[in-house]
């Protein structure tokens, strides 16, 4: 089994999509205006929380001036404002403010990834730089012996938790649920799958989605996660 530290290394070096690590690195040296004075990340991102936490945030990407700056998941742009005031309200998460590594946030029983771990340019991964970045996500799924649900977040991350949990049978009567915001998927005995709209500034701006639709997602996932600590634990792994 790999060591949750050795795992979040193995993100950090990774070298496989040229594109995405050219992207990253010119990004982290062109940079916005606005932080022309900090020190970019501008690597692939880890996985940010607790390999024991019992649940697990899957969202797309990086931000280029989020994640990609800050080198921490959601973390220095609107998206991770608006997420981690919904991850506090519903006890997720010590406070609201997601500004910079070191700022004191602490997440409490969650554990935020992605379906890729570099910033693609136009937040478009290719299908190959999907596939590449797969493995990594296996290898937290893998880490996580607790878990006891999953909120995807956005299409492209309900797709690449779908094919996690297809892997391992944990579909309930071998189906695959459609995305759409807060569609639902439990076996008995096994995670759930629960999907949310991405709070992107396209979908938080037009009002696609909204803090109280997403801070329901996060409480349905709570009460998910406490009805299914009543339950055996049943968990295999893929290799």
């Amino acid at each position: 089994m790999t060591t949750w530290r050795s795992l979040q290394q193995s993100i950090v070096r990774c070298d496989r999509c040229e594109r995405l690590i050219a992207h990253c690195t010119r990004v982290a040296r062109e940079k916005r205006a606005a932080h022309r004075n900090e020190r970019y990340w501008g690597k692939p991102v880890p996985d940010f929380g607790s390999p024991r936490a019992r649940l697990l945030i899957v969202g797309l990407a990086p931000g280029a001036h989020g994640a990609n700056r800050t080198g921490r998941m959601f973390t220095g742009d609107r998206s991770g404002d608006f997420l981690n005031r919904a991850l506090h309200e519903t006890g997720f998460a010590n406070q609201a403010a997601s500004e910079r590594r070191g700022d004191g946030l602490v997440l409490q029983d969650a554990c935020i990834t992605a379906a890729v771990h570099c910033a693609p340019p136009g937040n478009k991964p290719t299908r190959d730089e999907f596939e590449e970045c797969a493995a990594h996500l296996t290898a937290t799924f893998d880490s996580m012996r607790a878990l006891r649900g999953v909120v995807a977040l956005g299409g492209i991350a309900f797709r690449a938790a779908l094919l996690q949990f297809r892997a391992r049978g944990w579909l309930a009567d071998g189906t695959a649920p459609r995305f759409g915001h807060g569609a639902f998927s439990r076996s008995p005995g096994r995670p759930f799958l629960l999907a949310s709209y991405h709070p992107s500034q396209q979908n938080t701006f037009t009002g696609r989605l909204t803090p109280p639709m997403l801070r329901d997602v996060f409480e349905r996932a709570r009460d998910e996660i406490d009805r299914g600590a009543k339950q055996p634990k049943r968990r295999e792994s893929i290799r």
